[in-house]
């Protein structure tokens, strides 16, 4: 709340929020849109590998080329104007920037990005949430110790839910499960950067004409993105992975506190207090009445069987909430998210209320590589999207338990030895090379290793 306020109260003193963008692709573009009509925010500069793809963003999204764009960052921060530039660092250094965030996808990319921010001393907004996932309370940390914010991204789904997770446990409910909708079935885990166009029901042809990345577009539909989702969301609430991972039950909005409660009660969850995916499609391909592909939701729970429990769960009933038949479980929902065109919330707060729009508190989720077909020594794995393998959502106790490989770094290195179909991969099965970004996953392990759980004196 107030956030807008804020931002015009900058305005007005001459002094707006002075961002940097580094990646100037969909995301980006769709941020530049919004930040152009937003007062107080100002976009500083904008990095790009390629110079020329973040100016034909800017002229995409409404930007006036000949009168926006500045010589160098100087001439931007005394102009209004924004600089463009190919070199990430240099844009951190800038000076008068605030917030820098990070939308190049690239998980290696991306940390040495948020590290050098926090070290000049920006607030940061990682929309590259698979790095995240794979050094996300690590970063958090650093962010900490340095007294900057580091934020997930509103906009995307999973700072949209950990924003609804606050919300019930803010007002009492315990959440029983939280997490967003997506197009799935079984066999998609096999879809492949070649076949990522039928499920999306457009040529090959059309996708390159629009400059459609099928490999990032894989991702979406063979179960990595949402596996990864899933894992920020954790990482930042305290919701565990299911055990077995996702489950994607078919399920419409009507019906979430029907299935997203525990089995003992006719529902799917192991236990309470899960992440899970709702899947758009009925196993057999039909679509889901009411289905949330593009949403987001909590289930909540009144209490137990007390006093108090039944005046809420009356209350629940008396304002027409989504309820399953004992009206113990409850539901909100959010049928869409408007991906970067919200991503000034998580500026505005960072740099406003010094507040992150979620955040990882430790490690309690990990996406591991998982074969797609058998995969062969000296095949090399082509990463997140790809055709050798998808991310797996699994808990952080049982991915170090199997010294799994996370998903990650599994881009561009060779398989030492074979593996199945189905398989998720270890450290064990592929030659890899101590980077910068595998030095620091290492330490994140290290560091936020989950404790085993303490055993009862009877046991």
């Amino acid at each position: 709340m107030n956030l807008a306020r804020m931002l015009r109260q900058r305005a007005e003193a001459g002094r707006p929020v002075r961002v940097g963008v580094i990646g100037a692709g969909k995301f980006s573009s769709m941020f530049l849109a919004q930040a152009r009509t937003t007062a107080g925010l100002h976009v500083l500069g904008i990095a790009d590998l390629m110079p020329e793809r973040a100016r034909e963003a800017m002229k995409n999204t409404g930007w006036d080329l000949s009168t926006q764009v500045a010589k160098n960052f100087s001439d931007a921060l005394a102009t209004g104007k924004t600089a463009v530039t190919e070199d990430a660092s240099a844009l951190i250094k800038a000076d008068g920037l605030e917030v820098v965030v990070d939308i190049t996808g690239n998980p290696a990319a991306a940390t040495r990005h948020v590290l050098q921010a926090i070290e000049h001393g920006r607030h940061v907004v990682n929309v590259t949430i698979e790095a995240d996932v794979l050094v996300g309370p690590l970063l958090a940390e650093r962010a900490k110790k340095a007294g900057v914010v580091y934020a997930l991204a509103y906009g995307d789904q999973p700072a949209l839910v950990c924003e609804m997770v606050d919300w019930a446990e803010a007002c009492g409910f315990r959440v029983v499960a939280a997490g967003k909708g997506t197009k799935y079935l079984p066999g998609y885990h096999q879809s492949t950067p070649e076949t990522v166009w039928t499920h999306f029901g457009i040529t090959p042809e059309r996708a390159a004409a629009a400059g459609m990345n099928p490999q990032m577009f894989n991702s979406f539909v063979d179960g990595t993105k949402s596996a990864i989702e899933m894992a920020a969301i954790s990482n930042a609430t305290g919701l565990q992975a299911p055990r077995d991972g996702l489950a994607f039950p078919p399920c419409g909005h009507h019906d979430l506190p029907s299935v997203l409660r525990p089995r003992a009660e006719g529902g799917v969850l192991e236990q309470p207090g899960l992440v899970e995916v709702v899947s758009s499609m009925e196993r057999d391909g039909r679509p889901v009445t009411n289905d949330l592909r593009w949403g987001v939701y909590v289930v909540f729970e009144a209490g137990a069987d007390d006093a108090r429990a039944t005046y809420t769960r009356d209350c629940f009933r008396d304002y027409a909430m989504i309820r399953d038949a004992s009206g113990r479980y409850a539901a909100m929902y959010r049928s869409h998210h408007l991906v970067g065109m919200e991503l000034g919330i998580s500026i505005a707060a960072a740099a406003l209320r010094k507040e992150a729009t979620g955040a990882p508190s430790a490690f309690r989720s990990d996406v591991v590589a998982t074969a797609k077909k058998p995969l062969c020594a000296g095949d090399t794995l082509d990463g997140e999207g790809g055709y050798a393998v998808y991310g797996k959502l699994m808990r952080a106790e049982d991915s170090l338990a199997r010294r799994a490989l996370p998903l990650g770094l599994a881009h561009g290195i060779k398989l030492v030895r074979p593996v199945g179909a189905g398989d998720s991969l270890s450290w064990d099965d592929v030659a890899i090379e101590e980077t910068d970004v595998v030095r620091l996953r290492r330490e994140m392990e290290r560091a936020f290793a989950p404790k085993p759980a303490r055993k009862s004196a009877a046991a």
